[in-house]
């Protein structure tokens, strides 16, 4: 008889994500595509934004572990680290619509039998064992009428959109869909007022974003206090975030969160900016020869400043070394 039994509660496990090495070795499980055709592939899903390489946090979660000693039944609560992922590749809210739509209009194409059938017949042509005209002509037939239904309906299959809820301070319906600039939400405006867009964050899905994640991308620009008698407001523009202060901008780095900074780490950063644009403008040395020719120290390195143009200084040059005659010298060089 047993001495002691021990049960641990297990959970199914979500399917791993595919790296490049194992989407490539499925490829040819399946008998799709050759070694010269897997790397294009995978970089073109890449560029095209259909899917994106990812590295992810695993989460810790608690499981119950029970241990029968023959007497009694003992409970035990530990823990273990799930969903970690290096360099997977995760499909993308563009890369979902395009898949569904084309997996929809066109079931024949998209069947991985289908490919690996053509991939056969494409051998067998270079062999000569089929002609190439026979085998165009009978793909054509089926698939020209295809084409043509799919042109008609591919409006209704594209513009999907998924219903989050009510935004509870205008009571209007709050929206997930793909927008001209790809991903987004929105809120319905009032009447004779526009909606209002907002792009979703990367790692966010349409499929998956909540009402309150929703919502949180419509909260900026935010005003984080006063700062130099001005306000201090995170904003989200063209070019990315960015604090704005007394009419200046600082960018924000990639790792800072806009929609969760605090008024004290935004200081921070604002007067480090300040102190580079005013050190960048602080020349390194100057010239009692001329008083145009300066070196300057600039966001990429130092550099000579002369007359309104700025020239590099070579590798193995030490700025603080250099004499007017040898800064005239780099700037003559440079002009040849």
């Amino acid at each position: 008889a047993a001495q002691s039994i021990v049960a641990t509660q297990r959970f199914t496990q979500a399917p791993t994500r595919y790296n490049e090495a194992l989407l490539v070795k499925r490829l040819e499980e399946l008998g799709i595509g050759r070694p010269s055709t897997y790397a294009p592939t995978i970089t073109t899903i890449i560029n095209r934004g259909y899917v994106v390489k990812q590295n992810k946090e695993g989460v810790k979660r608690a499981y119950e572990q029970l241990t029968f000693d023959g007497k009694s039944v003992k409970s035990k609560m530990l823990s273990e680290n799930i969903g970690k992922e290096k360099s997977r590749l995760a499909p993308t809210d563009i890369g979902m619509v395009v898949n569904d739509y084309l997996e929809s209009s066109f079931p024949t194409i998209m069947d991985y039998n289908f490919t690996a059938s053509v991939e056969k017949q494409f051998d067998e042509i270079a062999e000569g064992e089929m002609e190439w005209t026979k085998m165009i002509g009978e793909f054509y037939s089926d698939f020209h009428p295809t084409v043509e239904q799919a042109l008609e309906t591919q409006s209704t299959k594209t513009n999907q959109v998924r219903v989050l809820g009510v935004d509870p301070k205008t009571g209007k319906e709050v929206s997930a869909r793909i927008g001209r600039y790809g991903p987004m939400v929105q809120i319905e405006g009032a009447e004779g007022e526009k909606a209002r867009f907002a792009s979703l964050k990367a790692g966010q899905l349409i499929a998956s974003i909540t009402l309150e994640e929703a919502l949180e991308l419509f909260s900026l620009p935010r005003d984080l206090g006063e700062l130099d008698g001005d306000r201090l407001v995170v904003g989200l523009g063209k070019f990315g975030p960015y604090l704005r202060n007394n009419g200046k901008f600082t960018s924000l780095p990639k790792s800072e969160d806009p929609y969760t900074i605090g008024y004290e780490r935004a200081v921070e950063l604002v007067e480090a900016h300040e102190k580079e644009v005013a050190t960048a403008n602080q020349p390194v040395k100057t010239f009692a020869e001329d008083a145009e020719m300066l070196i300057k120290n600039g966001r990429y390195g130092v550099y000579i400043a002369y007359k309104g143009k700025n020239y590099r200084i070579p590798k193995g040059r030490k700025a603080e070394e250099l004499t007017y005659a040898d800064c005239l010298k780099i700037v003559e060089s440079s002009k040849k």
